[in-house]
C-alpha cells in the first residue's frame, strides 16, 4: 500500500518500525522504578530495539521532572529514578524511515500531568486529516492542556520525519497558530504534547551526551577525523549519544568536530521555571480519510 507520494516500501518500513518502538517502549516504562539505574533503562531499550529488528533513530531520551528532551545518561552514570517525573522518549529506523513515540511514567504522585499530555495527544490525532492546518492541531493541544490547569510548552513542537531525518517539516506546534501548512497525504508526522505546571518555556542546560551530523569540514586531528569517518558511516545525519562511541578520547574529539562545525550538541532542554514536564508522542502517517498511527499497539 502507498499513501500520498511515500513509496511502499517506504510506509512498510514506517509501521514496521512503529510496531518495534511501540514494543520497546511498553517493554521498557515496565522498567522504570525507584533505584533503578538511569543508564540501565536506556539500554535496555536501544539493545530491545536491536534484537526486535531495528535501529535506534536516536538515542534514548530519559528527561526528568523539569527535563523535556535530550536528556540521555552518560557512559558511566550511577544516577537512579527517585520519586521523579519520567518521560521516555525513543525512535526507531528500519533502512533510515523512522517513528518516534514518548511515554510518561509518574514516579512523583503527579498523575494529573501526565493524563494533560496523554488527553491533549488524543485530540491532537483525532483531528489529524487532509487539508487540516497544522495550527489547529496545536490548537487541540493548548485547550486540552489549559483545560487541565496546566501550559503547554510553546518553545517545542512536533515534526516531520523522513529517511535518516529524524526532525525535519511541517512542525507541529503545542499551541494554536496561524502560520503553518495544511495536511497532505503521506505526510509523516511526530505529533508530541508537553505539558507543565510552570510557565511554558524552555531553556538550554548545561549537559550535553546527544551530537549528530553537521558538515564535513577537513579535520586535521587523527583521532577526531576518525570519529568523524566512524558518524558519517554508522549514524549518518542521526542523533548518537557519546556512550556509543569506542574510540579512544572520543569526548576531546567531540569538542574539537564542534569547534569544526562539523558535528552539533544537543543540550538538554528544560522548563524554564525548574517545574514538573510531561510528554506524550506518537508518529502517524496522514492518509486519504485521515491518519495512521504507526506506533499504537
Amino acid at each position: 500500500m502507498s499513501v500520498g507520494d511515500l513509496s511502499d516500501e517506504a510506509y512498510e518500513c514506517y509501521l514496521e518500525a512503529g510496531d518495534i518502538l511501540a514494543r520497546a517502549l511498553d517493554e521498557t516504562a515496565e522498567r522504570v522504578a525507584v533505584g533503578e539505574r538511569l543508564l540501565d533503562v536506556a539500554e535496555f531499550a536501544e539493545s530491545r530495539i536491536r534484537e526486535l529488528g531495528g535501529e535506534p533513530a536516536f538515542p534514548a531520551n530519559v528527561s526528568l521532572d523539569e527535563e523535556a528532551s535530550h536528556a540521555t545518561p552518560g557512559p558511566d552514570d550511577d544516577a537512579t529514578f527517585a520519586e521523579n517525573m519520567v518521560c521516555l522518549d525513543l525512535g526507531v529506523h528500519v533502512d533510515g524511515w523512522i517513528a518516534d513515540a514518548a511515554v510518561t511514567v509518574d514516579l512523583s504522585g503527579n498523575p494529573e500531568l501526565t493524563e494533560a499530555a496523554e488527553e491533549a495527544l488524543e485530540a491532537a490525532l483525532d483531528v489529524v486529516a487532509p487539508g487540516v492546518h497544522t495550527g489547529e492541531v496545536g490548537a487541540e493541544i493548548e485547550d486540552v492542556i489549559r483545560a487541565y490547569g496546566y501550559n503547554p510548552i510553546v518553545n517545542l513542537t512536533g515534526h516531520g520525519l523522513a529517511q535518516y531525518d529524524a526532525h525535519t517539516a511541517p512542525n507541529v506546534p503545542n499551541v494554536g497558530v496561524d502560520t503553518g501548512v495544511d495536511l497532505e497525504p503521506g505526510d509523516v508526522l511526530a505529533i508530541e504534547p508537553f505539558a507543565t505546571d510552570g510557565s511554558g518555556k524552555v531553556t538550554e542546560g548545561s549537559k550535553t551526551e546527544i551530537y549528530s551530523l553537521e558538515g564535513s569540514p577537513r579535520v586535521r586531528n587523527r583521532q577526531a577525523r576518525a570519529l568523524l569517518e566512524h558518524v558519517e558511516e554508522t549514524y549518518r545525519e542521526l542523533p548518537f549519544a557519546v556512550r556509543w562511541l569506542d574510540q579512544p578520547r572520543a569526548e576531546m574529539s567531540l569538542r574539537r568536530l564542534e569547534m569544526n562545525g562539523a558535528v552539533r550538541s544537543y543540550p538538554v532542554l528544560k522548563e524554564a521555571d525548574g517545574t514538573l514536564v510531561s510528554q506524550a508522542e506518537h508518529t502517524v502517517i496522514v492518509t486519504e480519510d485521515g491518519c495512521e498511527i504507526t506506533t499504537a499497539r
